[in-house]
């Protein structure tokens, strides 16, 4: 097992800078995702450690060993790609032992490496069958397979499930999380989709235009987020956010109120801020308000657009009387109609509090 180590790490096309000297540090054995909108840079981030692509500027490291301008082969890497990338005219067994063959290992070795991947990927019946005789979700573990048997010090996977229809991509997701934990290998997995980046990180490294935003443990991210980029991104659906404007208190705590509930003034858990009268956003999650009013809340009026129906919990789709765009979970048989007028209660202790620019105020 390897751990990864990036120091400094830029990468540029010409004169466009798309990775903006980043620093990553991932132990031996653990499951890391790099998740953030399309053309963050997460999957040029993953070729920069594949040797796919070129790093601009600083360094990368492999188990201490200095990779960085070293060719992909002598990485001690295996990559596996959303495309799956099998020959259609080769077997599953010609298929996941084709880098030992080229490699001229010997068959005993070869049956023995492969029987063995097949076994941990329940694809043992499916040996002598083609590609084309394949489901989506076999294909990609005959991917996985491929690179199982070649015993690298690191898995990269790229959007690796893109591909696949819904119920695949969950049962797939458990199969790699198992997987990781049978072999305890360090992964490295590329996905757009924050619900994946939940389910297999230990840690997730949240990119926007080739910035690191945030590094963490996934309830960490979502608990404790440093922006309200990675506030909106991580969790599902994401956090909503409220205009709002700072006024006189009389604690220690940030006094607020909502743009959406004028003269209304309330606490919320955050120390320092910006002075009386400027403008911040308030940021609250979908679980965190209830329908109707309630005692120790903050009340707002809403009208109510679309119900997202998910069987015992629904999420309503609603516009507040500024427009502010809001989700709300909705538990048990309360289901407003579109159109209704609706009121709700937000909980000022489940609250965040982030400056204009979006930086989290503490």
């Amino acid at each position: 097992m390897s751990g990864i180590k990036l120091t400094g790490v830029s990468k540029s096309f010409g004169a466009v800078k798309v990775i903006h000297g980043v620093d990553i540090e991932i132990g031996q054995g653990e499951f890391a995702v790099f998740v953030g909108p399309s053309g963050c840079g997460k999957s040029t981030l993953l070729r920069m450690i594949a040797g796919l692509e070129e790093t601009t500027g600083g360094e990368i490291r492999i188990d201490a060993e200095d990779v960085t301008h070293k060719e992909p082969s002598k990485r001690g890497v295996a990559m596996v790609f959303q495309s799956y990338a099998l020959y259609p005219h080769l077997s599953v067994f010609d298929n996941m032992a084709f880098s030992l063959s080229i490699a001229r290992r010997p068959k005993a070795e070869i049956e023995q490496k492969v029987k063995a991947a097949a076994e941990i990927l329940r694809l043992s019946d499916y040996l002598d069958s083609k590609p084309s005789q394949l489901s989506g979700g076999q294909r990609q573990r005959v991917a996985i397979g491929r690179a199982i048997v070649r015993e690298p010090r690191v898995f990269l996977f790229d959007e690796p499930l893109s591909n696949l229809d819904a119920e695949l991509r969950v049962k797939m997701r458990m199969e790699i999380a198992r997987l990781h934990r049978q072999i305890g290998a360090t992964m490295v997995y590329v996905t757009h989709d924050q619900v994946e980046a939940m389910t297999l990180a230990d840690r997730i490294v949240v990119l926007k235009a080739g910035v690191v935003q945030q590094t963490g443990a996934p309830l960490e991210l979502y608990r404790n987020p440093d922006n309200m980029f990675v506030a909106g991104f991580i969790g599902s659906p994401g956090m909503n956010f409220l205009k709002a404007r700072v006024v006189p208190g009389s604690g220690d705590r940030l006094t607020i109120e909502l743009h959406d509930a004028p003269g209304v003034p309330f606490e919320i858990p955050a120390r320092t801020g910006p002075a009386v009268g400027e403008e911040i956003f308030v940021g609250v999650r979908p679980e965190h308000i209830t329908l109707g009013e309630r005692e120790g809340g903050v009340g707002l009026d809403v009208t109510a657009e679309f119900i997202e129906e998910l069987g015992g919990t629904g999420y309503l789709h609603a516009l507040t009387v500024t427009g502010e765009e809001m989700t709300i979970e909705c538990r048990g048989e309360e289901r407003p109609q579109p159109k209704q007028a609706v009121r709700l209660t937000l909980a000022p202790e489940e609250m965040f509090a982030f400056e204009g620019s979006g930086e989290r105020l503490r």
